[in-house]
């Protein structure tokens, strides 16, 4: 069935533009996200505590990448410098979720104002959907050169250097340069995901495609142990040329011709016409009013719409304070996710194969409808198999009041596990979000973006910067910006307290996965509505604990000050001024 005529449920066909109603109460912050610690009443209370600073910030999943940014805020840099800075790093210090041949997304709030740019890259122009149908393929493979789209990254730094930085880009990318060419200790989350990928990888490892992945990544057949130093003068040297011609090099210079001829060789679409003609999109973003709040998100091809979706189901339920782990309030959220994501995975794609607009996907039409079939017994609705996803989020913010947030991601941990040789640098699968219906606006097409699973989060208050926040990881990222927005604005919990709370996860149909921390009374209430739960084994590994969403938090108080907030679930670390 093809997609003329389609329509959102719920949305009149001619489409309504609802603006938000923004709040006009002026309450203080304290009022809205609390930032006493008051976890004691909750089995799950951590001992970390929310961190403050006034002159800047910077929170993310990997300690030494955030000092990174840190320093160049220091150093006369803004929020923008620092988030290039600890971008950059991450791709040094965290390879295992992200790299230089990735995509990005990141929010700017700069001079009142919000900014969003879109670093997500197209399929190739000689892509072709008919010729992997032909090959016996149902969905383009994970570990494959046709799974790779343009990377967006290196454009990314460039363009948000270029319109909002203070400083140039080899100072940005200094700290990442360091940490590339003199080594550094590998961190534990790092460590385990590492070694989990090289299990993976091995699969492959007599496939010439997948032989530089060894050199760069496992050499001598193994991967660094926590605390073991590491370096990689390889991505050093691209990170520099990068720096030196502002991303020039990757997409119209020696970088570009290395990509193309190693693309060329193993048979696969990408070519540097292809990389010639990428350029990032600034794009307005897409927001509701939420208890007072309003929430942003980016516009498709993007999945932020799918968070938003279920949030304004949500708004028209009452939750008491108290209520954060009652069955009912986690039922009623599981079940506005299930309709969210259904509809979003059908229609959600590049948005000129789309039939709907972005505002239709927050209208209120559409949240009224929906939230009709959220009813006592848990519906059985689908979605794509689950994916392991590998991205990075951060977030920064400087003494002006300038904030960040930002993602960037390989997709699947290295990417596509494919190295170009000489260069350090690992292309990402994101092309696997397309798929292969020839009818989906979501197909495999020349030139189009695929649905993107990465997704920044920002929130303002009454026309004024309140946070930066993001959850990190594949499909759970609207699931987790859901749970944690609903944890600090529906019950009272601080920025800390929200990142620390256990978990759900919608996998398909009735099925539920769980954290073990999740209390067994409202698992087994769950149960008793018709939800298929299930919890993580005693002993995950570093993937199972990470496909629960691993994010980030910063968020300015009316005094100025900022208060910071970072991921239990990874290395997370909150570095301040």
């Amino acid at each position: 069935m093809g997609t003329k005529n389609k329509k959102l449920p719920g949305v009149p066909v001619e489409r309504l533009h609802i603006r938000c109603i923004i709040s006009i109460v002026d309450e203080i912050l304290r009022g809205v996200i609390p930032l006493k610690l008051d976890a004691s009443k909750y089995a799950w209370a951590s001992k970390r505590t929310v961190v403050f600073g006034s002159r800047g910030m910077v929170a993310t999943s990997q300690p030494l990448a955030a000092q990174a940014g840190l320093d160049v805020l220091k150093s006369g840099g803004n929020a923008v410098d620092a988030a290039v800075a600890t971008a950059a790093a991450l791709t040094v210090v965290e390879p295992t979720s992200n790299g230089i041949g990735g995509d990005a997304f990141a929010f700017v709030w700069s001079n009142g104002e919000l900014h969003g740019l879109n670093a997500s890259g197209p399929a190739p122009m000689a892509a072709d959907a008919n010729f992997l149908r032909e090959q016996g393929y149902s969905e383009i493979p994970q570990r494959s050169i046709y799974s790779v789209t343009v990377p967006g990254v290196p454009a990314a730094w460039a363009s948000l250097i270029g319109r909002f930085g203070k400083l140039n880009m080899m100072q940005a990318l200094k700290p990442a340069i360091e940490y590339a060419e003199n080594g550094f200790p590998v961190s534990p989350t790092v460590a385990g995901l590492w070694k989990e990928a090289f299990n993976l990888y091995s699969r492959h490892s007599k496939l010439p495609e997948f032989a530089e992945w060894f050199n760069v990544f496992a050499l001598d057949r193994k991967t660094p142990a926590a605390g073991e130093f590491w370096c990689s003068p390889l991505h050093a040297e691209t990170l520099r040329e990068i720096a030196e011609t502002k991303a020039e090099s990757f997409y119209n210079g020696e970088l570009a011709e290395k990509i193309h001829e190693f693309s060329q060789k193993h048979g696969g679409w990408l070519n540097k016409d292809d990389l010639a003609s990428f350029s990032p999109q600034w794009v307005k973003p897409l927001g509701i009013n939420y208890r007072g709040v309003d929430i942003w998100e980016m516009p498709p091809n993007g999945q932020g719409v799918i968070a938003l979706m279920a949030l304004n189901m949500l708004k028209g339920f009452e939750f008491g304070k108290g209520d954060f782990m009652n069955p009912e309030v986690c039922h009623k959220q599981i079940e506005a996710i299930k309709f969210a994501f259904t509809d979003g995975l059908e229609f959600i794609a590049e948005p000129r194969a789309m039939d709907v607009i972005a505002d239709d996907f927050v209208s209120d039409e559409y949240a009224n409808y929906r939230r009709g079939f959220i009813k006592a017994k848990a519906n059985s609705l689908r979605r794509t198999r689950p994916a392991k996803g590998g991205t990075v989020y951060l977030a920064t913010a400087d003494s002006d009041g300038n904030m960040v947030s930002m993602i960037q991601s390989n997709y699947t941990g290295f990417g596509s596990g494919l190295v170009v040789p000489a260069t350090g640098i690992a292309l990402h699968n994101r092309g696997c979000n397309f798929n292969l219906i020839e009818s989906h606006p979501n197909c495999l097409r020349a030139g189009n973006r695929p649905y993107h699973t990465i997704i920044p989060g920002f929130m303002t208050r009454n026309g004024r910067a309140l946070g930066a926040f993001g959850v990190m990881g594949a499909f759970m990222q609207p699931q987790g910006h859901l749970q944690v927005i609903m944890n600090m604005l529906d019950f009272g919990m601080n920025p800390q307290e929200a990142l620390d709370a256990p978990r759900w996860q919608w996998i398909q149909n009735k099925k539920i996965l769980v954290e073990n921390s999740f209390p067994l009374k409202t698992a087994e209430k769950l149960r008793q509505v018709g939800h298929d739960v299930t919890s993580l084994p005693e002993k995950a590994n570093y993937s199972q604990i990470g496909s629960f969403g691993r994010g980030e938090i910063i968020i300015k108080l009316d005094n100025g000050a900022y208060a910071g907030a970072a991921e239990p679930r990874a290395d997370g670390h909150v570095a301040v001024w």
